[in-house]
């Protein structure tokens, strides 16, 4: 199997330098396109409501329509491993930036055509089947994009700047929750609700489609990855498939991965997707405060993400996982345990722990490197993915039922995955780690 040593060579030069204006792009669209692709993704759950009643027959009880409509999004979520495989398979085989744009093409033209979906009053049980078809396509198209887009810049910025650059991608997806959420605040403020159910709903998913497509034009301007070229070069492309060397050689990285996944899905699906609903159901509070504070923590998420990449370069990752997760949980036990508290304390404390919930950066830092080269994207997205696919999609069940037993359920929750990522950092990858 080929070894971090044999990739060093022609890349040592670039190893430590700042970042370049080349880099700066890369940078720039890599992020902007994963804003988009992610705040496609996500403005589903925003208007789920609404689609529920336009997508099912208008006699279905509310329960069973709201139960097909999140099915419909979490089927999203199960096609990611099937996706993410596909597309990083071909991505270690024939190149980052080939998948990196396509994943970000499957993910916008699905999202212009749920925008333009005749309902149910139009076409019948067909609309429910078409919309599931498209989430599905989303969901795939989400496996490779997550992966391959932190792989694409891993493998493009200086050694020196590499945990910045990681975080800084992070950031950049993360903002997609953030645009979902104002374009939900947008489209519910500025239209009526006869007029959301009309036509304004789609507003939203149009725009994400076009945008998206404009994306897609625009990471034609980047080049390839140094790393991937050099490999390409050598001719060391894996002769078997990269999912089979990854099994039988990178298990124990997997495994850390699939730890961090952990940790990270439970962070935003806990912390950013469920509490707005848990701050109204348990502690009674109004819509519309409860969206400002989601707001704000959503803003901090994504400035988080951008502080532990930072952080990351000038005083280690695993000092930084310490920080990081250990200020989670502490954060997470002060802001649960005091509400509901004040509006002020509400945005505050929502906005403190929004800031440590970006230690979900770390995810990719660590991870990216724990696989070699020429499995670096299969490797990751496997097990990244598969993780996604169980630990965010069995987090709500466990959480829901916890809540009936206990209140500070998802603060617990959150606690128990802060400890986790605290551990982990004891993991001694240094001696395994491979050069980005």
């Amino acid at each position: 199997m080929t070894t971090s040593a044999e990739f060093t060579g022609a890349l040592n030069e670039s190893q430590h330098r700042p970042l370049s204006s080349s880099d700066y792009k890369t940078l720039g669209l890599s992020a902007l396109g994963g804003t988009l692709e992610f705040y496609d993704f996500v403005i589903y759950v925003f208007f789920a409501a609404v689609v529920g009643k336009l997508f099912f027959p208008a006699d279905m009880p509310e329960w069973l329509r709201m139960l097909q409509t999140f099915g419909i999004f979490a089927a999203g979520y199960l096609a990611r491993p099937v996706g993410g495989i596909i597309i990083a398979h071909y991505g270690d085989v024939i190149g980052r930036k080939r998948m990196f744009t396509l994943s970000i093409f499957l993910m916008a033209v699905p999202t212009l055509v749920i925008g333009l979906l005749p309902t149910y009053a139009s076409i019948g049980v067909a609309a429910p089947i078409l919309l599931l078809l498209m989430r599905t396509l989303q969901g795939a198209a989400i496996g490779g994009e997550m992966p391959g887009a932190w792989v694409f810049v891993a493998e493009h910025v200086p050694a020196n700047r590499y945990s910045f650059g990681v975080g800084s991608l992070t950031a950049g997806i993360t903002g997609g929750i953030l645009l979902g959420s104002l374009m939900g605040i947008f489209i519910n403020s500025a239209f009526e609700p006869a007029e959301v159910a009309g036509y304004a709903w789609r507003i939203p998913f149009i725009l994400g489609g076009v945008f998206g497509l404009v994306s897609v034009y625009l990471r034609r301007y980047l080049e390839e990855t140094p790393v991937f070229r050099e490999l390409a070069a050598r001719r060391k492309e894996a002769n078997e498939l990269p999912l089979k060397t990854v099994l039988r050689e990178h298990r124990a990285a997997s495994v850390l991965t699939a730890g961090m996944t952990w940790c990270l899905s439970g962070a935003v699906v806990v912390v950013i997707l469920m509490t707005p609903s848990y701050l109204q159901t348990v502690h009674h509070l109004s819509p519309k405060l409860v969206m400002q504070a989601n707001c704000a923590g959503t803003l901090m998420l994504t400035i988080g993400c951008l502080a532990i990449g930072w952080l990351c370069d000038r005083i280690g990752t695993r000092a930084s996982m310490i920080i990081g997760w250990g200020g989670l949980g502490l954060s997470t036990w002060w802001f649960y345990g005091q509400l509901p508290g004040s509006p002020e304390s509400l945005v505050w404390g929502y906005a403190l722990v929004g800031l440590f919930v970006g230690s979900i950066s770390l995810t990719p830092i660590v991870s990216t490197r724990a696989f070699p080269p020429p499995v670096r994207f299969t490797g990751l997205s496997f097990a990244y993915n598969m993780a996604y696919a169980v630990f965010g999609g069995l987090t709500p069940v466990l959480i829901s039922l916890w809540i009936k037993a206990d209140p500070q359920g998802p603060a617990l929750y959150v606690i128990g995955l802060s400890i986790l990522g605290v551990l982990l950092a004891f993991v001694p990858m240094s001696s395994k780690g491979y050069r980005a």
